[in-house]
């Protein structure tokens, strides 16, 4: 049973699953990839300060609305993703997100909690060590308010993050080129890429991108690991929902009316690089000791298997399950 077991999560090969050619991976990719170039060519052309921007905006319509505007599209996208693999490609959704023969919804909480947990004390931990670079920004009614905005929309946006980077494009570039090194540097080079708009990019300089890049590889490492997207959901809603609850500031993507504001002057330092190369690295070997983790070097450079090849494992191990 365990080698049944081992040898059927095939995470990039439930790709096989979808009832179109490879091509359709690429669409909505391609599609989100080349508007959000547009989006970055027109700022840096205009020469608009993103920040000062984001103040004139937020002045003029309120946080939450802001908040709002920022997250609806992205939220709208996840359906959008779910939608094309579900309905056009014939995916189903439990292969576009595991290997696993349904959902595992406990590693999905799991990650939420561990990094929502860790989240909340080093930025607690921060406030205490540092309380001249932040004020208490509390006011129970509108924390209320962007709370629940917050918890509806953030898990929507960082899903569709997930299953466009670390599922759809992942299991598509899997399939196309035949290995797992290549879709994981990719999809954590993009994933990164993504980021480069954002107001901390212009305050901090492109250093930051070294976060987010690292931050897609840890991601993609452990989605393929697990052979699934459980975890990586989990970490990503996460990371978002409590830093939005807990620290706002006038240079982030997320301005909310958070507890705590930070007014500190902002320079990139090792505290940026610290959770790339300490801290994720931590935690690949914490969930590898929980979820008992081994062919390292077949999981992130392996071959990705042929359909007839898969095809062929499935239907013997769907047989050993029967008999």
């Amino acid at each position: 049973m365990a080698g049944w077991f081992n040898r059927r999560l095939m995470y990039i090969e439930q790709g096989y699953k979808q009832k179109l050619g490879i091509w359709a991976f690429f669409v909505i990719p391609i599609c989100f990839i080349a508007f959000m170039i547009f989006n970055y060519v027109v700022t840096a052309m205009s020469n608009m300060n993103v920040e000062d921007s984001m103040s004139q905006l937020i002045e003029m319509l309120g946080n939450n609305i802001v908040f709002i505007l920022l997250l609806a599209p992205l939220a709208a996208g996840l359906f959008i993703v779910l939608g094309w693999a579900v309905l056009v490609q014939r995916q189903p959704l439990n292969a576009l997100t595991t290997a696993r023969a349904e959902i595992d919804w406990k590693r999905v909480f799991f990650a939420f909690a561990l990094w929502g947990g860790l989240t909340a004390l080093f930025t607690l931990i921060d406030v205490y060590a540092s309380p001249g670079d932040y004020v208490l920004n509390f006011d129970f009614p509108k924390f209320v308010v962007m709370a629940i905005i917050a918890i509806l929309l953030v898990p929507l946006q960082t899903s569709f993050e997930e299953y466009l980077f670390r599922g759809h494009l992942m299991q598509g570039l899997g399939l196309l080129v035949k290995n797992r090194w290549v879709p994981l540097l990719v999809t954590s080079v993009l994933f990164g890429l993504l980021h480069i708009a954002n107001p901390e990019v212009e305050k901090l300089g492109y250093g930051i991108m070294v976060y987010y890049i690292g931050t897609g590889l840890f991601l993609g490492i452990i989605t393929l690991m697990d052979e699934g997207l459980e975890l990586a959901l989990g970490f990503h809603a996460a990371n978002n929902l409590i830093t939005a609850l807990l620290v706002t500031a006038d240079w982030t993507a997320f301005q909310t009316d958070s507890i705590f504001k930070d007014i500190s002057n902002p320079e990139l330092g090792w505290d940026v690089l610290i959770p790339v190369f300490v801290i994720f690295p931590i935690l690949i070997y914490g969930f590898s000791r929980k979820y008992k983790w081994t062919n390292w070097q077949e999981r992130l450079f392996g071959r990705v298997k042929d359909r007839e090849e898969f095809l062929a494992l499935e239907n013997e191990d769907t047989s050993q399950l029967q008999a």
